[in-house]
């Protein structure tokens, strides 16, 4: 059996990556669609934890460890199981949003999340990532016009921090250039759609 695809998801708060990976999905056979942090019990019952906004006194290296400990459970007992039976795995988010929000951002720097993380997944990366690329504002602007959108403890930080989020992908972006795929997320949700569309399936028809 040939093995699966892994495809990952990234952008800031308010990009729209959720109504598009669930547009992709539908346009695939054999998928496996699934989210970080969460995706099975134990991996949202951690998320819980994580995203609480009563938790203000969480400590940074604590909110990586625990987004580290929920991907090593996710990664274990769903996505790698699904990647053996040859599906296509589409997460939103993974690696990178920890090397961005608590590497970057945080302040703990990105060799030492990147080192954590490494613990938890053992090598295993995403084949290619999609990256979602909105200035925070327009991020923020969106998730506060959204009514329906959970509204976590990290949508509440203040826009410093989420511009120090979109300098920590931009890091990322040019260190994983064969990975990582830009699209400007700005646009109509049909646009960003496409444009997402064309750059998956250039990577099945290779």
């Amino acid at each position: 059996m040939t093995r699966g695809i892994f495809i990952t998801f990234e952008g800031p708060d308010g990009a729209g990556k959720s109504t598009i990976i669930d547009m992709v999905a539908k346009q695939f056979g054999n998928v496996l669609l699934t989210r970080e942090p969460g995706g099975i019990d134990i991996a949202e019952q951690i998320r819980a934890v994580i995203l609480n906004k009563e938790n203000i006194a969480m400590d940074p290296r604590t909110e990586a460890l625990l987004y580290a400990a929920a991907r090593r459970q996710h990664l274990v007992e769903k996505v790698r199981p699904a990647l053996d039976e040859g599906k296509i795995v589409l997460c939103d988010r993974f690696v990178d949003s920890s090397l961005a929000y608590q590497g970057y951002a945080r302040g703990l720097g990105i060799e030492e999340v990147f080192a954590i993380n490494q613990f938890a997944i053992e090598n295993l990366m995403p084949e290619l990532t999609i990256y979602f690329e909105i200035e925070p504002e327009l991020g923020l602007k969106r998730i506060n016009k959204n009514k329906g959108r959970e509204i976590n403890r990290l949508d509440l930080e203040n826009l410093e921090f989420h511009q120090k989020v979109s300098e920590g992908y931009q890091l990322l972006i040019k260190r994983f250039p064969d990975r990582i795929r830009c699209v400007d997320a700005s646009g109509t949700v049909e646009e960003v759609f496409q444009e997402t569309l064309k750059i998956i399936e250039e990577k099945l028809s290779q």
